[in-house]
């Protein structure tokens, strides 16, 4: 039975991770989540913190965002990596906080993201059936040393293909829901 869990514990690694990381896909919207874990060269380098680890993340309205280091030495290092991302933002230092507004998504950005969000879920997808197969040769294994029958081989066999149809069908719902957001203007 431990092939079939441990099966499902990989599928829903796969499926959390997936959710985490549409999350720093741009939507219409400002969100805390599109730069919380953007990767922060502090002290000089010495030191690699998510920004979440830094600083407290604000909405302002529904297109910017706030960012108030804890450590307010920080601010230089957290507008470097802000500049250095991928989302193409500008911040904006007054005093102890920086401010990124975020500007409306163009139609031909939300595609793009939309295929970003497609090849990020198509990966997931990979992952899960890479898993089920395994779990599949795992059983197979198990059937050829005689340590289960034919019946349990393809009952498990069973189980397991629900279980995958059910993290698939997860993953089309979470991509839906990500394309709307991206949709949304």
């Amino acid at each position: 039975m431990d092939t079939v869990q441990e099966f499902k514990t990989k599928s829903q690694k796969a499926v959390d991770f997936l959710k985490e990381d549409l999350k720093s896909i741009r939507t219409g919207r400002a969100s805390p989540s599109l730069i919380e874990n953007l990767s922060v060269d502090a002290y000089n380098g010495t030191t690699h913190l998510r920004l979440l680890e830094m600083a407290t993340i604000m909405t302002e309205g529904p297109s910017a965002l706030s960012i108030a280091p804890f450590d307010p030495s920080t601010i230089q290092d957290i507008e470097k990596a802000i500049l250095k991302s991928p989302l193409g933002m500008s911040p904006i230092t007054q005093g102890t906080r920086i401010i990124i507004k975020i500007p409306p998504l163009s139609e031909e950005q939300r595609e793009k993201f939309i295929k970003l969000a497609g090849s990020k879920v198509e990966e997931k997808k990979v992952q899960i059936r890479a898993a089920r197969d395994d779990a599949r040769r795992d059983l197979k294994d198990k059937f050829e040393k005689k340590e289960i029958t034919e019946d349990e081989k393809f009952r498990i066999e069973k189980e397991i293909d629900a279980a995958s149809s059910k993290y698939m069908e997860e993953i089309e719902t979470v991509q839906s829901k990500k394309e709307v957001e991206i949709r949304e203007v």
